[in-house]
């Protein structure tokens, strides 16, 4: 998985005040916290964290704070119900030892077989939560949709990947084919092609 470098600076506690004015400058509240850790509180520019916020990627995220090093991933974020723009971050220290749970997006190929008969492809889930060692964390999750036809899903439990444990529920529909009026339609009227050849053959 990629790695992606993220520059804060260590704050201390802060009342609802001085929130604000770090806000109102641009910067954005963090805390990091994680075993054997005590929690540190740091704010980074809200602009440098848009790269890790606003995208479907996924990162193994190098904290620099205060000339020192820290992995980790994003844990909980915060936005403003109206304007959308982040205002707090918790991230996780993690360990390339120990396993890492981390949400990695979908990457869907191939033309579903449903599809050419008449039905709707959906995609109802764009990642899911997976476990596994830092080695082993993939940028993406590949899903070969070519097999998938008409009234099919293709479900977390689907799914294996080596050396990656998917943390997500097992009935969590990834994608699906869907009936839809033509689709239908197309197959009544085969059946009764069928039907009115099998009574053709009789006489």
């Amino acid at each position: 998985m990629q790695h992606f470098e993220l520059k804060g600076e260590l704050r201390q506690a802060s009342n609802k005040a001085a929130i604000k004015a770090f806000r109102k400058a641009g910067l954005v509240p963090c805390n990091l916290y994680g075993p054997g850790l005590d929690n540190i509180l740091f704010t980074v520019e809200a602009k440098a964290l848009k790269a890790v916020t606003d995208t479907p990627k996924a990162f193994i995220i190098d904290l620099l704070l205060d000339g020192k090093k820290y992995m980790a991933v994003l844990h909980e974020l915060q936005f403003h119900p109206v304007s959308d723009e982040c205002l707090h971050v918790d991230f996780l220290a993690v360990d390339e030892k120990k396993p890492i749970a981390i949400n990695v997006p979908i990457s869907l190929s191939g033309h579903a077989v449903g599809t050419q008969q008449g039905g709707k492809f959906v995609q109802l889930s764009r990642s899911l939560r997976i476990s596994a060692l830092m080695k082993n964390l993939p940028d993406n999750l590949p899903v070969d949709i070519t097999d998938l036809g008409l009234d099919k899903s293709i479900r977390a439990a689907d799914l294996q990947y080596d050396g990656v444990t998917i943390l997500s529920n097992k009935n969590t529909i990834i994608c699906s084919v869907k009936s839809t009026r033509n689709a239908v339609a197309e197959a009544s009227a085969a059946g009764t092609e069928d039907d009115a050849s099998s009574d053709s053959s009789a006489e």
